[in-house]
């Protein structure tokens, strides 16, 4: 019933593990000590208070890259800011614990 839900909606269900095998960056926007505490390994830790001045880090627009934090709230704040900085392909992936779940 909740795929029924979810499609009549138009959501759609994300293969992370999938966009990981077709090259994705894992985007964690926790601070360095939230960072420490654990993450997903091969992430790329940048606090999304520091985003605006790393967004050069990130040659390619195309390229996927899947946006995670402790709650979800700052990955969706990243995944914004790269929007509107003209990067095509993000997703976030919320939790980084949820999202690591998924990928392994």
């Amino acid at each position: 019933m909740f795929e029924t839900i979810k499609k009549f909606l138009g959501i759609k269900s994300i293969d992370y593990a999938q966009l990981m095998k077709e090259g994705a960056i894992i985007l964690d926007v926790r601070t360095k000590s939230e960072y420490g505490y654990g993450h997903i390994k091969g992430s790329v830790n940048i606090p999304v208070e520091q985003l605006h001045k790393n967004l050069q880090k990130f040659k390619d627009k195309k390229r996927t890259i899947i946006t995670c934090c402790e709650s979800g709230m700052r990955s969706a704040s990243a995944k914004g800011i790269l929007k509107s900085n003209g990067f095509m392909n993000v997703h976030n992936g919320g939790r980084w614990l949820s999202l690591n779940n998924k990928l392994y």
